[in-house]
């Protein structure tokens, strides 16, 4: 299944990327209009293998913003500006990462990549979501779509985030690496789509 998986990542992504081109022109002209700073976020993600790699983003949030904190809470963050708050209801910010895919850093499918900060606190078992390339969706982002309204309801968001969400997600991120199969990757990118179409 692996090279076939990687077939389909290079594939689809690159196909993508050129179909939608011009939409992705368009967004890059809106966020340096919007605000100063470059049109792509970096942040250091941790992938296959345990090792470290850049994650691509468009900028959705004000420049300097993730020193504040890595959580974003609620729909109205004042860090994020204008155009981010469009591109991230409707994942726009996310298409960077299929540049992530050719490299080879990630998949289209594959547990989501998290931060080191958070990583260092898996559990032997949780650190097998590492075997893997992660990807720009599976079961934890289709469950969590609505994540940073759930963190608004809390009264400490860093912690529930630790110690419900992270292990929550991790299970399901678990239970899709024991079970990975090319039909059920393709259900979870048609399944990731209609909740954009749904509740975007």
């Amino acid at each position: 299944m692996a090279v076939g998986k990687r077939i389909f990542d290079i594939v689809s992504s690159s196909v993508v990327l050129v179909v939608l081109s011009p939409v992705f022109a368009a967004i890059a002209v809106w966020i340096k209009l919007d605000s100063p700073g470059p049109v792509f976020y970096r942040q250091v993600r941790v992938g296959r293998g345990n090792r470290d790699f850049y994650l691509y983003k468009f900028r959705s949030m004000r420049v300097g913003a993730d020193r504040q904190g890595l959580i974003t809470v609620g729909g109205n963050d004042p860090r994020v500006t204008r155009s981010g708050h469009f591109i991230r209801k409707y994942k726009l910010d996310e298409f960077p990462q299929l540049i992530n895919v050719i490299k080879g850093d990630m998949s289209i499918v594959g547990p989501r990549p998290e931060v080191r900060k958070y990583v260092a606190m898996y559990t032997p078992e949780q650190m097998e979501v590492l075997c893997v390339r992660p990807g720009l969706t599976d079961p934890a982002s289709i469950r969590y779509r609505n994540e940073n309204e759930l963190l608004a309801t809390v009264e400490d968001p860093e912690r529930y985030y630790r110690e419900v969400i992270m292990p929550d997600k991790l299970r399901l991120s678990l239970e899709y690496v024991h079970r990975a199969s090319f039909w059920m990757d393709i259900k979870f990118i048609f399944g990731t789509l209609g909740e954009i179409v749904r509740h975007g």
